[in-house]
């Protein structure tokens, strides 16, 4: 994941992103979203903070532009909207 971000500098203009288990613990993933210079969405099938206790926390949150939680694979469509909307700011 890490190095698929890397390589989306300079060939991509955003990143949608479902880091799964990732979200709550990976670092790495935090600081290769954060080097990422294009706009970042964070998407989550399931709404993490109806589910336990230590999902309630994203490391990403502070890297992204945003996150759609809970809409199952519709939050993509949104993801990809939001992408072309803040494409065109």
């Amino acid at each position: 994941m890490v190095n698929a971000i890397h390589a989306a500098k300079g060939k991509v203009d955003g990143i949608i992103i479902n880091a799964g288990a990732f979200t709550h613990y990976s670092w790495a993933v935090h600081d290769a979203l954060k080097s990422y210079p294009g706009n970042v969405i964070e998407v989550h099938l399931s709404n993490p903070g109806a589910r336990e206790q230590f999902r309630h926390v994203s490391v990403l949150a502070p890297v992204v532009n945003g996150t759609i939680s809970g809409f199952g694979g519709l939050g993509y469509a949104l993801a990809v909207d939001a992408l072309v909307e803040l494409a065109s700011q």
